[in-house]
Protein backbone atom coordinates (compact mmCIF):
# COMPACT_ATOMS: atom_id res chain seq x y z
CA UNK A 1 0.00 0.00 0.00
CA UNK A 2 1.21 3.81 -1.23
CA UNK A 3 0.41 5.85 1.66
CA UNK A 4 1.02 8.58 -0.27
CA UNK A 5 -1.70 7.53 -2.36
CA UNK A 6 -4.25 6.46 0.23
CA UNK A 7 -2.99 8.92 3.51
CA UNK A 8 -1.61 11.97 1.65
CA UNK A 9 -2.73 14.31 4.13
CA UNK A 10 -2.14 14.48 7.83
CA UNK A 11 -5.97 14.76 8.54
CA UNK A 12 -6.37 11.14 6.72
CA UNK A 13 -3.75 10.01 9.34
CA UNK A 14 -5.97 11.71 11.87
CA UNK A 15 -8.78 9.76 10.62
CA UNK A 16 -7.29 6.26 10.57
CA UNK A 17 -5.85 6.65 13.50
CA UNK A 18 -9.31 7.40 15.23
CA UNK A 19 -10.74 4.39 13.80
CA UNK A 20 -7.63 2.42 15.51
CA UNK A 21 -7.27 3.52 19.21
CA UNK A 22 -10.19 3.02 21.55
CA UNK A 23 -12.47 6.02 22.30
CA UNK A 24 -11.03 7.44 25.66
CA UNK A 25 -7.69 7.17 24.04
CA UNK A 26 -8.67 9.86 20.99
CA UNK A 27 -10.41 12.03 23.84
CA UNK A 28 -6.93 12.23 25.71
CA UNK A 29 -4.78 12.86 22.75
CA UNK A 30 -7.46 15.49 21.03
CA UNK A 31 -8.99 17.37 24.14
CA UNK A 32 -8.65 20.64 25.23
CA UNK A 33 -9.67 22.44 27.74
CA UNK A 34 -12.97 24.45 28.43
CA UNK A 35 -15.26 24.82 25.32
CA UNK A 36 -11.96 24.48 23.31
CA UNK A 37 -12.14 27.65 21.92
CA UNK A 38 -8.04 28.52 22.86
CA UNK A 39 -7.30 24.68 20.08
CA UNK A 40 -9.63 26.19 17.66
CA UNK A 41 -8.01 29.57 18.14
CA UNK A 42 -5.26 28.50 16.67
CA UNK A 43 -5.78 26.72 13.60
CA UNK A 44 -7.72 29.55 12.45
CA UNK A 45 -5.11 31.87 13.07
CA UNK A 46 -3.07 30.03 10.84
CA UNK A 47 -5.38 30.02 8.61
CA UNK A 48 -5.90 33.70 8.33
CA UNK A 49 -2.08 34.20 7.21
CA UNK A 50 -1.61 34.42 3.62
CA UNK A 51 1.73 34.09 2.18
CA UNK A 52 2.63 35.54 -1.65
CA UNK A 53 4.09 33.58 -4.36
CA UNK A 54 7.16 34.94 -6.46
CA UNK A 55 7.52 33.30 -10.12
CA UNK A 56 10.10 33.50 -12.70
CA UNK A 57 12.47 32.10 -10.41
CA UNK A 58 14.76 28.67 -10.19
CA UNK A 59 14.62 27.79 -6.96
CA UNK A 60 16.20 24.27 -5.37
CA UNK A 61 14.90 24.09 -1.84
CA UNK A 62 16.65 23.25 0.90
CA UNK A 63 15.17 22.34 4.55
CA UNK A 64 18.05 21.97 6.47
CA UNK A 65 18.24 24.18 9.74
CA UNK A 66 21.08 25.51 12.71
CA UNK A 67 19.31 25.79 15.26
CA UNK A 68 20.83 25.81 18.82
CA UNK A 69 24.22 25.26 17.56
CA UNK A 70 22.99 22.25 15.47
CA UNK A 71 22.33 21.16 12.39
CA UNK A 72 19.29 19.91 11.38
CA UNK A 73 17.37 18.17 8.08
CA UNK A 74 14.23 19.67 8.62
CA UNK A 75 12.75 22.92 10.29
CA UNK A 76 11.06 21.12 12.32
CA UNK A 77 10.53 18.28 15.11
CA UNK A 78 8.32 15.79 17.37
CA UNK A 79 7.15 17.91 20.63
CA UNK A 80 6.79 16.06 23.95
CA UNK A 81 3.32 14.30 24.68
CA UNK A 82 2.62 12.98 27.68
CA UNK A 83 1.30 8.91 27.46
CA UNK A 84 2.96 8.85 24.44
CA UNK A 85 2.35 5.14 24.41
CA UNK A 86 -0.63 4.76 25.44
CA UNK A 87 -1.64 6.82 22.41
CA UNK A 88 0.27 3.73 20.68
CA UNK A 89 1.73 1.29 22.97
CA UNK A 90 5.59 1.77 22.32
CA UNK A 91 5.19 4.58 20.62
CA UNK A 92 8.02 6.53 22.25
CA UNK A 93 10.76 4.13 20.26
CA UNK A 94 9.04 4.17 17.09
CA UNK A 95 9.22 8.28 17.29
CA UNK A 96 12.75 8.91 18.74
CA UNK A 97 13.62 6.31 15.83
CA UNK A 98 12.14 7.98 13.02
CA UNK A 99 13.15 11.24 14.12
CA UNK A 100 16.68 10.43 14.12
CA UNK A 101 16.06 8.68 10.22
CA UNK A 102 14.97 11.82 9.56
CA UNK A 103 17.35 14.42 10.90
CA UNK A 104 14.95 16.13 13.62
CA UNK A 105 14.67 16.41 17.45
CA UNK A 106 12.60 14.11 19.13
CA UNK A 107 11.03 15.16 23.15
CA UNK A 108 10.56 12.62 25.55
CA UNK A 109 7.81 14.32 28.41
CA UNK A 110 7.97 13.37 32.11
CA UNK A 111 5.30 11.83 31.86
CA UNK A 112 5.74 9.38 29.08
CA UNK A 113 4.77 5.66 29.41
CA UNK A 114 9.10 4.83 29.13
CA UNK A 115 11.98 5.93 30.72
CA UNK A 116 15.00 8.22 29.52
CA UNK A 117 17.31 5.30 29.74
CA UNK A 118 14.64 2.61 27.59
CA UNK A 119 14.16 5.94 24.90
CA UNK A 120 18.22 6.76 24.82
CA UNK A 121 19.48 3.84 22.24
CA UNK A 122 16.66 5.16 20.05
CA UNK A 123 18.27 8.60 19.90
CA UNK A 124 19.53 10.82 17.33
CA UNK A 125 18.99 14.39 19.06
CA UNK A 126 16.98 14.03 22.03
CA UNK A 127 15.30 16.70 24.19
CA UNK A 128 13.95 15.88 27.59
CA UNK A 129 11.07 17.90 28.67
CA UNK A 130 10.83 18.60 32.27
CA UNK A 131 7.75 18.88 34.65
CA UNK A 132 8.99 20.59 37.64
CA UNK A 133 9.19 18.81 40.43
CA UNK A 134 8.82 20.34 43.73
CA UNK A 135 11.89 18.51 45.50
CA UNK A 136 15.36 19.77 44.19
CA UNK A 137 16.65 16.09 44.79
CA UNK A 138 14.21 14.80 42.84
CA UNK A 139 14.80 16.89 39.73
CA UNK A 140 18.60 16.53 40.11
CA UNK A 141 18.00 13.26 39.81
CA UNK A 142 15.76 13.17 37.03
CA UNK A 143 17.91 15.67 34.74
CA UNK A 144 21.28 13.26 35.37
CA UNK A 145 18.95 10.02 34.20
CA UNK A 146 18.34 12.03 31.34
CA UNK A 147 21.62 13.65 30.96
CA UNK A 148 22.97 10.01 31.06
CA UNK A 149 20.51 8.62 28.69
CA UNK A 150 21.72 10.46 25.73
CA UNK A 151 19.62 13.71 25.93
CA UNK A 152 21.31 16.39 25.04
CA UNK A 153 18.81 19.35 25.20
CA UNK A 154 16.15 20.09 28.29
CA UNK A 155 12.53 21.79 27.81
CA UNK A 156 11.00 23.21 30.81
CA UNK A 157 7.35 23.34 31.07
CA UNK A 158 6.04 26.76 32.76
CA UNK A 159 2.34 26.51 31.68
CA UNK A 160 1.10 23.92 33.79
CA UNK A 161 0.44 25.86 37.21
CA UNK A 162 -2.16 24.08 38.15
CA UNK A 163 -4.00 20.94 36.51
CA UNK A 164 -6.93 22.37 33.99
CA UNK A 165 -10.39 20.61 33.57
CA UNK A 166 -10.38 18.99 30.03
CA UNK A 167 -14.22 17.76 30.09
CA UNK A 168 -14.13 15.93 26.79
CA UNK A 169 -11.07 13.64 28.72
CA UNK A 170 -13.35 13.15 31.76
CA UNK A 171 -16.00 12.36 29.95
CA UNK A 172 -14.22 9.20 28.48
CA UNK A 173 -13.74 8.32 32.48
CA UNK A 174 -9.66 8.57 31.41
CA UNK A 175 -7.39 7.41 34.52
CA UNK A 176 -4.07 7.37 35.27
CA UNK A 177 -3.18 4.81 36.03
CA UNK A 178 -5.31 3.19 33.78
CA UNK A 179 -8.02 1.12 34.98
CA UNK A 180 -10.06 -1.47 32.88
CA UNK A 181 -13.45 -0.79 33.90
CA UNK A 182 -16.65 -2.56 31.56
CA UNK A 183 -16.73 1.20 30.21
CA UNK A 184 -13.38 1.19 29.04
CA UNK A 185 -13.00 -2.72 28.60
CA UNK A 186 -15.85 -2.52 26.07
CA UNK A 187 -14.09 0.50 24.55
CA UNK A 188 -10.89 -1.39 24.16
CA UNK A 189 -12.90 -4.36 22.76
CA UNK A 190 -14.00 -1.73 19.73
CA UNK A 191 -9.68 -1.05 18.88
CA UNK A 192 -8.80 -4.91 19.04
CA UNK A 193 -5.22 -3.86 17.26
CA UNK A 194 -4.61 -1.26 19.73
CA UNK A 195 -5.64 -3.84 22.14
CA UNK A 196 -3.13 -6.40 20.97
CA UNK A 197 -0.22 -3.94 21.09
CA UNK A 198 -0.88 -3.67 25.20
CA UNK A 199 -1.42 -7.09 25.52
CA UNK A 200 2.42 -7.39 23.87
CA UNK A 201 3.37 -4.23 25.78
CA UNK A 202 2.09 -4.03 28.83
CA UNK A 203 -0.29 -1.21 30.10
CA UNK A 204 1.04 2.10 30.17
CA UNK A 205 2.50 3.48 33.08
CA UNK A 206 4.20 6.61 34.08
CA UNK A 207 7.69 4.91 34.14
CA UNK A 208 10.19 7.76 34.63
CA UNK A 209 8.23 8.50 38.07
CA UNK A 210 7.75 5.23 39.38
CA UNK A 211 11.31 5.72 41.31
CA UNK A 212 9.84 8.58 43.16
CA UNK A 213 6.35 7.47 43.95
CA UNK A 214 6.78 5.92 47.00
CA UNK A 215 3.50 5.19 48.99
CA UNK A 216 1.92 8.69 47.35
CA UNK A 217 -1.15 7.68 46.09
CA UNK A 218 -2.96 10.67 43.81
CA UNK A 219 -6.85 10.77 44.59
CA UNK A 220 -10.02 11.90 43.47
CA UNK A 221 -9.86 13.18 40.07
CA UNK A 222 -9.87 11.15 36.60
CA UNK A 223 -7.03 13.11 35.96
CA UNK A 224 -4.53 12.73 38.59
CA UNK A 225 -1.57 10.95 38.62
CA UNK A 226 1.52 10.78 40.23
CA UNK A 227 3.04 13.38 37.59
CA UNK A 228 0.64 16.34 39.58
CA UNK A 229 1.49 15.02 43.18
CA UNK A 230 5.46 15.84 42.19
CA UNK A 231 5.04 18.64 40.55
CA UNK A 232 5.01 22.79 41.48
CA UNK A 233 4.87 25.60 39.25
CA UNK A 234 8.06 26.81 38.63
CA UNK A 235 8.94 30.52 39.32
CA UNK A 236 12.27 32.86 37.75
CA UNK A 237 14.11 31.79 40.73
CA UNK A 238 13.39 27.77 39.61
CA UNK A 239 14.50 28.66 36.48
CA UNK A 240 17.50 29.94 37.75
CA UNK A 241 18.34 26.56 39.69
CA UNK A 242 17.36 24.24 36.12
CA UNK A 243 19.87 26.75 34.49
CA UNK A 244 22.56 26.15 37.05
CA UNK A 245 21.96 22.34 37.24
CA UNK A 246 21.85 21.57 33.40
CA UNK A 247 24.68 22.08 31.32
CA UNK A 248 23.19 21.81 27.63
CA UNK A 249 20.93 24.32 25.70
CA UNK A 250 17.68 25.04 27.52
CA UNK A 251 14.47 26.02 26.24
CA UNK A 252 11.10 27.35 28.38
CA UNK A 253 7.99 25.95 26.69
CA UNK A 254 4.73 27.67 27.31
CA UNK A 255 5.18 31.39 26.93
CA UNK A 256 2.62 33.86 25.73
CA UNK A 257 3.67 36.76 26.56
CA UNK A 258 6.64 39.25 25.28
CA UNK A 259 7.49 40.28 28.53
CA UNK A 260 7.69 37.21 29.91
CA UNK A 261 10.23 36.34 27.12
CA UNK A 262 12.22 39.14 27.03
CA UNK A 263 12.94 37.98 30.75
CA UNK A 264 14.19 34.35 29.51
CA UNK A 265 16.70 35.44 27.82
CA UNK A 266 19.00 35.83 30.10
CA UNK A 267 18.49 32.16 31.50
CA UNK A 268 16.98 29.86 28.75
CA UNK A 269 18.96 29.44 25.25
CA UNK A 270 15.76 29.11 23.44
CA UNK A 271 11.75 30.08 24.15
CA UNK A 272 8.74 28.28 23.25
CA UNK A 273 6.05 29.64 22.17
CA UNK A 274 3.00 27.30 23.13
CA UNK A 275 -0.54 27.10 24.20
CA UNK A 276 -0.19 23.45 25.39
CA UNK A 277 -2.08 22.54 22.47
CA UNK A 278 -5.53 24.44 24.14
CA UNK A 279 -5.16 22.10 27.25
CA UNK A 280 -4.55 24.07 29.62
CA UNK A 281 -6.43 27.63 29.43
CA UNK A 282 -9.42 28.12 27.16
CA UNK A 283 -8.38 32.16 26.75
CA UNK A 284 -5.15 31.96 25.97
CA UNK A 285 -3.96 33.66 22.43
CA UNK A 286 -2.97 31.27 19.64
CA UNK A 287 0.96 31.22 19.28
CA UNK A 288 1.12 32.78 16.48
CA UNK A 289 -0.98 35.54 16.97
CA UNK A 290 1.99 36.96 19.66
CA UNK A 291 4.35 36.04 17.91
CA UNK A 292 5.55 39.15 16.52
CA UNK A 293 5.71 41.36 19.37
CA UNK A 294 7.50 38.11 21.27
CA UNK A 295 10.05 38.36 18.54
CA UNK A 296 10.26 42.27 18.52
CA UNK A 297 10.91 41.64 22.32
CA UNK A 298 13.52 39.51 22.13
CA UNK A 299 15.19 40.67 19.22
CA UNK A 300 16.24 39.16 15.66
CA UNK A 301 18.60 36.35 16.51
CA UNK A 302 17.39 34.57 19.66
CA UNK A 303 15.91 31.70 18.88
CA UNK A 304 12.39 31.05 19.33
CA UNK A 305 10.39 28.00 18.95
CA UNK A 306 6.74 27.88 18.16
CA UNK A 307 3.44 24.91 18.05
CA UNK A 308 0.49 25.39 17.67
CA UNK A 309 -2.33 23.62 15.30
CA UNK A 310 0.29 22.59 12.33
CA UNK A 311 -1.93 20.73 10.19
CA UNK A 312 0.46 20.69 7.10
CA UNK A 313 4.21 22.07 5.37
CA UNK A 314 2.12 25.55 4.80
CA UNK A 315 1.17 26.05 8.23
CA UNK A 316 5.16 25.29 9.71
CA UNK A 317 6.14 28.45 6.91
CA UNK A 318 3.40 30.17 8.57
CA UNK A 319 5.20 29.57 12.08
CA UNK A 320 7.93 30.86 10.18
CA UNK A 321 7.19 33.63 8.73
CA UNK A 322 5.50 35.44 11.82
CA UNK A 323 9.18 34.95 13.75
CA UNK A 324 9.61 31.16 14.82
CA UNK A 325 13.02 29.57 13.66
CA UNK A 326 12.05 26.33 14.43
CA UNK A 327 8.60 24.23 14.85
CA UNK A 328 7.28 21.68 16.50
CA UNK A 329 4.46 19.04 16.53
CA UNK A 330 2.86 16.62 18.64
CA UNK A 331 -0.36 15.28 17.68
CA UNK A 332 0.59 14.76 14.32
CA UNK A 333 3.03 12.52 14.93
CA UNK A 334 1.19 10.47 16.99
CA UNK A 335 -1.69 10.06 14.49
CA UNK A 336 1.00 8.12 12.39
CA UNK A 337 1.75 5.91 14.83
CA UNK A 338 -1.60 5.17 15.71
CA UNK A 339 -2.50 4.45 11.98
CA UNK A 340 0.51 2.54 10.96
CA UNK A 341 3.01 2.01 13.66
CA UNK A 342 6.63 3.46 13.25
CA UNK A 343 6.16 4.00 9.24
CA UNK A 344 3.30 5.92 9.86
CA UNK A 345 5.72 8.33 11.91
CA UNK A 346 7.82 8.13 8.99
CA UNK A 347 5.28 9.56 6.66
CA UNK A 348 4.32 12.35 8.79
CA UNK A 349 7.72 13.49 7.88
CA UNK A 350 7.29 12.42 4.73
CA UNK A 351 3.87 14.46 4.25
CA UNK A 352 5.35 17.82 5.60
CA UNK A 353 8.88 17.35 4.21
CA UNK A 354 6.99 16.85 0.35
CA UNK A 355 4.28 20.14 1.34
CA UNK A 356 7.49 22.27 2.21
CA UNK A 357 9.49 21.72 -0.63
CA UNK A 358 6.34 22.38 -3.20
CA UNK A 359 5.25 25.32 -1.13
CA UNK A 360 8.69 26.80 -1.21
CA UNK A 361 8.76 25.98 -4.97
CA UNK A 362 5.58 28.13 -5.34
CA UNK A 363 6.99 31.09 -3.19
CA UNK A 364 10.60 30.74 -5.28
CA UNK A 365 12.35 30.96 -1.79
CA UNK A 366 15.68 28.24 -1.54
CA UNK A 367 15.55 28.50 2.42
CA UNK A 368 12.96 28.53 4.59
CA UNK A 369 13.36 31.59 6.40
CA UNK A 370 13.13 33.34 2.92
CA UNK A 371 9.21 32.98 4.04
CA UNK A 372 9.51 36.13 5.93
CA UNK A 373 9.63 37.99 3.11
CA UNK A 374 6.58 36.68 1.32
CA UNK A 375 3.99 37.50 4.13
CA UNK A 376 0.34 38.37 2.43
Amino acid sequence: MDLDDTHPALSDLAAHARKRVPHFIWEYLQSATGDESSARRSAEALDRITLVPRNLRKVSPDLGTTFLGQRFDLPFGIAPVGMSGSVWPGAEAMLARSAARNGAPFSLSTVAAMTPEAVGPHLGTGWFQLYAPGDPEIRRDMLKRARDAGFTGLILTVDVQTPSRRERQRRARLTNPMQFTPRILWQTAQAPFWALAIVQNGVPKLRTLEKYAGDTKAKGETTSHIGYMLRTAPDWEYLAAVRDEWDGPLMVKGVLSAEDAARATDLADAVWISNHGGRQFEAAPAPVDVLPAIRQAVGPDYPLIADGAVRSGTDILRLIAKGADYVMLGRAFHHGAASFGERGVDHVFHILREGLKADMGQLGISRPEEVRDHLG
